[in-house]
């Protein structure tokens, strides 16, 4: 029986729990949320009879009694919470950003090799039926040369404290939201970014939000944005332009009613893959044959080929579907049970002597952190719309990373919680 705790039981703790639930292996053993409200509703759909704690500091007092940590607070508190939790040897499931600030991605970077815990970065996208199924048909269309994602949405939900519109608390959209894509372009291209140019609007849902626009000190999150990327391999030829790819994310958060939410298009040498969500569907379109003979005109309808994938159903994209529990789409169609399926798989292989090889690592978290502050740092229209990030944590976690970061030997350390 695998023994977890749940640190932070709102909505998206409540859809760990959801699924969780699914599993006779697992159990859920406490719960820790310091909003009365969130932690009465986690309780109420946690089966059997958690303890539940408001504190961090009393969590961890039992970290010895538990053998998976789900990290479902607020962004700018998960930095903090990977260092103190990742001491000790359990596994931690930590919802994504991983970070959201330099300072807590230098953190990270120098405790990482010292870090005893298994950690997974919660990565949802990465699981999404039709998002999987386009990774999966990349062979099928040559070098990849140009990646689009763009999501067409609502603004944010409302939060406990409304964290996510504090661009000190959430890291802003382009880490807060987009660290999703920017890990989506590392896994499609399989290369690193090389550079990267951004537009974005600020504060156009300011009345939406509920902004003290009186308050000059506040910086509203951005609300729609284009990033260009440039990817380039580890060591590119003669013809480095010609090696690289090229990405493009669009985001606008005041979409509603669009027709797709999300859109992926890949585009290769050899042919186009095209993902649209929440339809769940991928499109493989082939590049003209030889039966296009006359280049003066056209290629020819039958010159090539479209194939449609519906991934609405399951077995079109996973071959393990049989063996999940009764799952339910959730949140993020369906990609949660899918990564706790691959979750429980990678613990149980580590548990069997086994090396614990998470899908989503604590460096795939990093850099797509690492790409979403490049963006921040890269805006071109009007230095108003430019932030640094200063993550809002306590004085005592302020130096928890502070220490991190000035010791040569992080792990004689004792990097306590304190209140």
């Amino acid at each position: 029986m695998i023994r977890i705790a749940i640190l932070g039981c709102g909505m998206m703790g409540q859809e760990h729990i959801s699924y969780i639930n699914k599993y006779d292996t697992l159990s859920i053993a406490y719960l820790c949320d310091p909003n009365e409200s969130s932690l009465e509703t986690a309780l109420a759909m946690a089966e059997g009879s958690p303890a539940t704690f408001e504190k961090e500091s009393e969590l961890l007092d039992q970290v010895n009694e538990i053998d998976l940590l789900v990290i479902a607070s607020p962004n700018f508190m998960h930095t903090p919470q990977l260092l103190r939790w990742g001491q000790h040897h359990i596994t931690i499931l930590c919802e994504k950003p991983a970070a959201i600030s330099e300072k807590q991605v230098n953190a990270l970077k120098a405790a990482q090799a010292h870090l005893k815990a298994n950690i997974w970065i919660a990565m949802e996208y990465r699981f999404m039926p039709a998002i999987n199924k386009l990774v999966q048909l990349l062979p099928h269309i040559g070098p990849i040369k140009k990646v689009a994602i763009r999501e067409n949405r609502y603004p944010f939900l409302t939060k406990i404290e409304e964290w996510n519109k504090d661009v000190d608390k959430s890291g802003d959209t382009l880490v807060e939201k987009c660290c999703h894509f920017f890990d989506l372009f590392r896994l499609i291209t399989a290369m690193e970014m090389a550079s990267c140019v951004s537009k974005v609007h600020r504060g156009l849902l300011s009345d939406h939000y509920g902004y003290d626009v009186t308050d000059d000190k506040v910086i509203p999150i951005i609300d729609s944005a284009y990033v260009l990327l440039d990817f380039e391999p580890d060591a590119p030829g003669k013809n480095a332009s010609q090696q690289s790819v090229l990405g493009c994310l669009e985001l606008c958060m005041f979409a509603e009613g669009s027709r797709h939410q999300e859109e992926i298009i890949v585009t290769g040498m050899r042919g186009r893959l095209e993902a649209y969500l929440p339809e769940n569907k991928v499109f493989l379109y082939q590049r003209p044959t030889s039966l296009w003979t006359d280049k003066s005109k056209p290629p020819p309808q039958g010159s090539f080929s479209e194939e449609v994938f519906d991934c609405s159903d399951l077995r079109q994209v996973y071959d393990f579907v049989d063996e999940l529990p009764s799952m339910h789409a959730g949140y993020h169609y369906c990609s949660t049970a899918i990564e706790w399926k691959y979750l429980i798989d990678a613990i149980h292989d580590a548990a069997e002597g086994g090396k614990f090889v998470p899908k989503v690592s604590l460096d795939d978290g990093i850099k797509a952190v690492e790409m979403g502050i490049a963006g921040l740092n890269n805006i071109t229209n009007g230095d108003s719309t430019s932030t640094n990030v200063t993550a809002h944590i306590s004085k005592s976690e302020d130096n928890l990373l502070n220490l991190v970061l000035n010791s040569a030997v992080f792990d004689e350390l004792k990097l306590n919680v304190q209140q």
